[in-house]
């Protein structure tokens, strides 16, 4: 099994697996993906490329299309989600196109065939583009319904043996409740996964609690709405909540 090179100095990862969901490509826009939010977010990574980490992602598919939204209206789940994936397809071309516009080097893999646009997921691959410096965006969820992006940004974290996988929200970590509508709920630096699950705290769905708990992979959960802040969580600096 290949491991990633020794963590680069001053940081203390040297592969790491981002996670955005799809909303926060939108920016302010209603729905949809807002050029400014993604040229913000690629230029995070470039920045955090450039000092020798390799960082794999995942970003999900809510700004265009939620298989559960279409399960609740009547589609049948497993329908839904495969039109859920395809979401998340579009939105990693869109950060590729950003990253190239930037000159980061990037691949697609999808869980899905869509040869014309991307290539399919090979782990053995990915650890080769990740190992040449290149940013591998991993598209399509699983590649199976019933299983949500966040227990896919586990699984490919694992596979590539990441030493972290990074949760870039909307909020700079985990609280008791939404802080956006209770100014009361509790911040917490630090919780363990089972703290997670038992308060229900939904940093991430429990299958992929339960995938980084059996790997040891800390889970990272940090605002990347702030400028820079990919960067100094990535050093253990900036504002974040550590699960592990």
């Amino acid at each position: 099994m290949t491991k990633p090179s020794k963590p680069a100095s001053p940081h203390v990862y040297s592969r790491v697996m981002l996670k955005i969901s799809g909303e926060s490509l939108m920016g302010k826009l209603p729905y949809g993906i807002d050029p400014e939010m993604v040229g913000t977010v690629a230029q995070q990574v470039k920045d955090v490329v450039a000092t020798g980490v390799e960082v794999c992602l995942v970003i999900g598919g809510g700004n265009i299309f939620r298989g559960m939204s279409g399960a609740a209206a009547g589609m049948e789940r497993a329908t839904g989600d495969y039109m859920g994936m395809l979401a998340t397809v579009m939105n990693a071309l869109a950060m590729q196109n950003a990253l190239e516009q930037i000159d980061v080097p990037v691949r697609v893999q999808s869980a899905l065939t869509i040869s014309a646009v991307c290539e399919p997921y090979i782990r053995r691959r990915a650890t080769r583009h990740l190992e040449k410096g290149r940013v591998v965006i991993f598209a399509a969820g699983t590649g199976n319904p019933f299983f949500t992006t966040d227990t896919a940004a586990a699984l490919r974290a694992s596979e590539m043996n990441c030493q972290a996988l990074l949760k870039g929200t909307r909020v700079d970590g985990v609280y008791s409740d939404d802080p956006e509508k209770n100014k009361d709920a509790k911040r917490y630096d630090r919780v363990s996964y089972m703290q997670v699950l038992t308060d229900d705290l939904r940093v991430m769905d429990a299958s992929a609690i339960a995938l980084s708990r059996e790997n040891n992979i800390p889970i990272l959960v940090f605002s990347i709405e702030t400028p820079g802040e990919f960067e100094r969580v990535v050093k253990h600096e900036g504002r974040f909540t550590i699960v592990s």
